[in-house]
């Protein structure tokens, strides 16, 4: 990982590729978002997700990465900033996803529509399922209009959010189904998941489920909402590399392969977020971050069982 920088991508199983770092716009107000994204572009952030941007100047090699979803009610916003910033479409990735209340084939198609209503995008690089929520009727249902979605061109890559590992062995089967009844690669892959992580909760079945089947984790939460800035395990660490605690956080996400998407409306910290392509947390430094704690800051919608 030593080699990693701000303009890192993943392969996906998709064919397409996701920028290494992203930013996330969760719970950022309509009115901000705008120009939050536009200096997360300013700061080199490659995805915006709905977490964190940080900054720095941006070449034409680069790909911006933008965390959006229809239940943060800021497409529009994160769109606009898309179209006024001077950058490519090719050169930003863009994330929305199906939210909990849309869940089911026909409300996701619709779900779809209002995504590209509210923001004249094209295509769209990254759908996902917010979440597991609703019936396995509903979660089949929603998937069924995503690979549809994808199929015809308006989303390039599609994934979850939020499933446990019964919901992922779920979906595999009901891939699978797809495939038998309409061909070889007809039931749509994986190519992405998203859930809360961090050394407080590194769901370590979650990710080698993902790591074993080639999809690309995503991290939100990745810096605890600054809620275990002061534990004593990131003392050594913060003194030794002279960053922040947010910063080894951030390292720390990306040394173990996952895309992580803070958040911040705060131009300083937005810069502060990026600059993480400097040191290298050594593997016994690695280690003392394994807590082995099970300590979510956000929902946890992994453990249910509808």
């Amino acid at each position: 990982m030593a080699n990693l920088s701000i303009k890192s991508e993943y392969a996906m199983l998709s064919g397409y590729k996701i920028p290494a770092l992203g930013f996330g716009v969760y719970q950022t107000p309509a009115e901000v978002a705008e120009e939050v994204v536009l200096h997360s572009f300013k700061a080199g952030y490659r995805h915006v997700r709905n977490p964190v941007i940080p900054s720095y100047v941006s070449t034409p090699d680069q790909v911006h990465q933008i965390d959006s979803a229809r239940v943060y009610r800021n497409e529009g916003p994160c769109s606009e900033a898309i179209k006024k910033s001077g950058i490519p479409r090719s050169e930003i990735f863009f994330t929305s996803k199906v939210p909990p209340r849309s869940m089911g084939y026909d409300q996701t198609k619709a779900s779809i529509s209002s995504s590209f209503s509210q923001t004249g995008l094209d295509y769209i690089d990254l759908y996902l399922i917010h979440a597991p929520y609703g019936s396995a009727e509903a979660r089949r249902g929603t998937w069924r209009a995503l690979v549809e979605a994808q199929q015809a061109g308006q989303i390039r890559s599609i994934g979850v959010s939020n499933y446990g590992v019964h919901h992922l062995d779920e979906l595999e089967s009901y891939i699978q189904e797809l495939e038998s009844q309409n061909g070889k690669g007809k039931g749509g892959e994986i190519s992405v998941g998203q859930w809360e992580l961090h050394p407080w909760l590194a769901r370590p079945d979650i990710v080698s489920w993902c790591q074993k089947r080639g999809v690309v984790v995503q991290a939100y939460c990745p810096i605890v909402r600054g809620q275990r800035f002061e534990e004593p395990v990131l003392q050594p660490l913060v003194k030794k590399y002279g960053k922040t605690p947010s910063q080894v956080l951030l390292r720390w996400s990306l040394q173990k392969g996952f895309v992580p998407l803070p958040k911040s409306v705060t131009p300083s910290r937005i810069d502060e977020n990026a600059d993480i392509f400097d040191f290298n947390l050594n593997d016994e430094e690695m280690k003392s971050l394994e807590t082995g704690e099970y300590a979510p800051c956000a929902w946890d919608p992994t453990t249910s069982d509808d």
